[in-house]
Order: structure tokens, then sequence, then C-alpha cells
């Protein structure tokens, strides 16, 4: 009898097997099909609306925690298909033992995040279980979507510039590094992606895809992204920016960055006459100032490829995340 392993919540290859085989094989729709970070739905406007889970440990770490991190991570997916957030709600699982300054803290930070991120938190919930003082937080999140925007990871043409907006890893290295007690300098990267997006859609940058670079790491995203539209990408891979620290601490432990999750980083994939233009929008918008662009979308392909040309030269198939990306990183 299959059981769930906690490869099923890695970001990679078993963790989009149990949505397909089980989710969406149950709840099929156009929409939900489209398996974006956030759905666009019809109504007074185009709404778009997302939902995601936290349960990091720990629930502090070196630049944020828990409470700062649900709403960063709500507001990106929304951002990524080109809405302006709205609302959040927020629903709190608390295990008995829980301290309630602790508590205090988080929802300071998430309220102050919220306020940062321009949405409101307009209702929630909040259930107590038996346990060992952990604390969980589910939201969704609602936002407006122009009518005239229409971004989505089908989107990628040929010619386009693949951009990410900064350096990788740094939150996963971040959470690893404090589960295992490491002394570093390394601090979480989880933040708003709201200023960066929304003044390349109101500069009137063609953004073709956005995608927040999370679970299963740039590796993963590059992949699905190049799998929707049939393209074939290529990247330089001395062009993906890493922190000093951050490359260290993946040679200490043998960690490819490739494969490491960040909480506040974006891909966009943009017409090439908008390049220049695009990275000066984000180089000088809070969190985007080591943006660059690190390849092409250089061919149609039937099924989706990503080429990352190496430091000396060769040229190395990419793929989805296989196995448990440690640790938990949201």
């Amino acid at each position: 009898m299959e059981k769930i392993i906690m490869e099923h919540g890695s970001g990679g290859r078993a963790t989009g097997e149990l949505i397909r085989t089980i989710f969406e094989d149950a709840f099929s729709n156009p929409v939900l099909s489209q398996m974006e970070d956030a759905a666009v739905i019809p109504g007074g406007a185009q709404i778009a609306m997302t939902t995601d889970s936290f349960v990091v440990t720990p629930l502090e770490f070196p630049g944020g925690d828990i409470g700062r991190l649900c709403v960063c991570g709500t507001v990106n997916d929304l951002l990524m298909r080109g809405a302006t957030p709205k609302y959040m709600t927020c629903g709190f699982i608390l295990e008995e033992g829980a301290e309630v300054a602790l508590l205090k803290r988080l929802v300071q930070s998430m309220a102050q995040t919220a306020r940062e991120a321009g949405v409101m938190v307009v209702a929630g919930d909040t259930k107590v279980i038996e346990g060992n003082g952990g604390i969980y937080i589910n939201t969704t999140g609602v936002g407006i979507v122009p009518t005239d925007v229409d971004i989505k990871a089908a989107n990628a043409k040929v010619g386009d510039k693949i951009l990410v907006s900064g350096t990788m890893g740094d939150h996963h290295a971040t959470i690893l590094s404090s589960r295992m007690n490491i002394q570093n300098k390394i601090v979480s990267d989880n933040a708003p992606l709201n200023e960066m997006v929304l003044q390349l859609l109101e500069q009137g940058i063609k953004v073709h895809v956005l995608r927040d670079v999370t679970r299963g790491g740039l590796g993963t995203v590059l992949k699905e992204l190049a799998q929707s539209s049939h393209c074939e990408f290529e990247v330089e891979q001395d062009l993906i920016p890493v922190s000093a620290t951050v490359k260290d601490f993946c040679g200490l432990l043998g960690l490819d960055p490739l494969y490491m999750g960040n909480e506040g980083k974006l891909v966009a994939i943009v017409d090439p006459e908008d390049e220049a233009k695009a990275l000066e929008i984000i180089r000088l918008a809070r969190y985007g100032k080591d943006a660059v662009t690190i390849g092409t979308v250089t061919a149609e392909h039937p099924t989706g490829n990503v080429l990352l040309k190496t430091h000396i030269g060769g040229r190395r198939s990419i793929d989805i995340l296989q196995g448990e990306g440690l640790p938990r990183i949201c």
C-alpha cells in the first residue's frame, strides 16, 4: 500500500505526480489544469486566487519567520500571474504548548509584511490541536489582473530572454544552516516582489512568463516552464548568481544551488527587445539589485528541454528535482 513520504513535499517529480494523479484527477477543470502559481478566473474583473500552507522549521530564522514567509509566498504567487495582490485569509493551526509570545511575534511580523505588500488580511481561523508547540499557517490570496495582461508558463517564445532577479539558494541555505546549527552570515531572502513586478507591467515591458523560485529551485522551475511552453531553454552556469557565502556552504555540504529554493526571487522571461529595460527596472526595485540575464529561449521543443552551458563549455541537460529537497523551506 503506497503511503505519503517526505519526497511528496519536495516540489520535485514526486510532488508533481501526487498533484496530477490525485488532486488534478479529482478536481480537473480548465483553470486548475494550467497548474500555475495562481488561478485567473472570470468575474467583475479578472481575479487571481492562490492558496498555500506553511510548515517551516524553525519558525524564526535569520532574515525572517513563518509569519513574513506566508505573506511573501502568497503575494508572490499572485504577482506571477500579473495580479495586484489585494486580500488574504489566514488559518492558524496551533499545537498545544506553543508559546503565546512567539505567536504574537509571528503575527506582528505577518502584519508588517502585509502592509509592505499592500494586502489586507480580511478573514482567518484558529484551531488548537494536541502536539509539541508547533505552529502552521494556511493562506488564501486574491488579486486583480488587468484585462490586457496574460502572463503564464506557456507563453515563452523563441528568442525570449531569461532573467533572474537575484542570487539563488539563500532561503534554502538559511533554513538548513539553522536546522544543522551551522554558524554563518547567510540570511533568508523572503520578500514580497510587488515593486519589481508591477513596475515591469506599468512600464510596458512585454513579460511573457513569471515564476518565483521556491521549492525545487531554479532547475525545476526552468524545466517546468520549458515543458509548459514546448520550448528549449539554454542557460549559462557562470551567469547564474550565487552569493559567495552560499557557494561556500554548498561546497561544504555537496549541494547544488541550481536545486536550492528561494522565497524572494523570480524568473522573468521577456521579449528580447525589452531585456535591457526589464533588467534596469528590476535592479532599481527593492530586492532586485543582483538581477541578471542567464539565458535564452533557443528553439521550439515538443517536450520542453533545458540545457546548461557549464563552466568548461559542455552542455548538461537539466531536469526536475528528484528525491526530497531537504529541508522543508516553507
